[in-house]
């Protein structure tokens, strides 16, 4: 019986190797003599892209066409739950330096920050989604980069929410409809009571500007 258990134990001990932990392998960045330039880590063959960040949208990515200029409409449908999420995301990110209506008035800019230009000039009102855009992913001026804290399906959702607020501010009036249209009448007469004979305070209708 001894015999058995010796046998047995001397097989079990027979079958323990330190081979896995004793390897030969080299950890991060340590030196290696196989090697003519000393380093262990080798460098990337061209072209290596990590699983998973491939982007080969350049529309959807980086807001730009074939051209290479930026596009000029959203690269995704535009849907209610779209201008939703864009809402979220752009009170969360960006309403403290833009505030909510995008005028530049946020509470950061109450506070003393300098204030960003309004969404409502013509120059912003004039340009192309893919700004939009770029600015978000690369940051512009005194504003960073939020490319990390917004994907980006998040960002063009907020793209189409800053077209929201910019159609909001310079609406032409056959886009509403004639109940809407006399109650911001009513609104502006109300907070200009000087100005008893102003009509309307929205923009011309295209047909009043021919």
């Amino acid at each position: 019986m001894r015999r058995v258990l010796f046998l047995t134990g001397a097989l079990v001990l027979a079958g323990c190797r330190n081979d896995m932990h004793q390897q030969a392998k080299i950890t991060p960045y340590r030196e290696s003599t196989f090697f003519a330039d000393g380093a262990s880590a080798r460098p990337l063959p061209d072209g290596t892209v990590a699983r998973g960040f491939l982007n080969a949208d350049a529309a959807l990515y980086r807001g730009q066409g074939p051209d290479g200029k930026f596009v000029e409409k959203i690269p995704v449908p535009l849907t209610r739950e779209l201008l939703l999420r864009g809402q979220e995301r752009f009170d969360i990110y960006c309403s403290p330096c833009h505030g909510r209506t995008g005028e530049g008035q946020g509470m950061i800019v109450q506070r003393g920050f300098k204030r960003p230009m309004s969404y409502h000039i013509e120059r912003l009102r004039a340009e192309r989604a893919g700004y939009f855009f770029d600015v978000m992913t690369n940051g512009f001026g005194q504003m960073s980069s939020y490319a990390a804290q917004v994907p980006p399906d998040d960002r063009w959702a907020i793209v189409a929410w800053i077209r929201t607020l910019q159609a909001s501010h310079n609406m032409p009036r056959e886009f509403l409809r004639k109940e809407d249209e006399e109650q911001l009448n009513s609104a502006a007469s109300e907070s200009s009571p000087s100005s008893p004979s102003k009509k309307s305070s929205l923009p011309p209708s295209s047909s009043e500007t021919k």
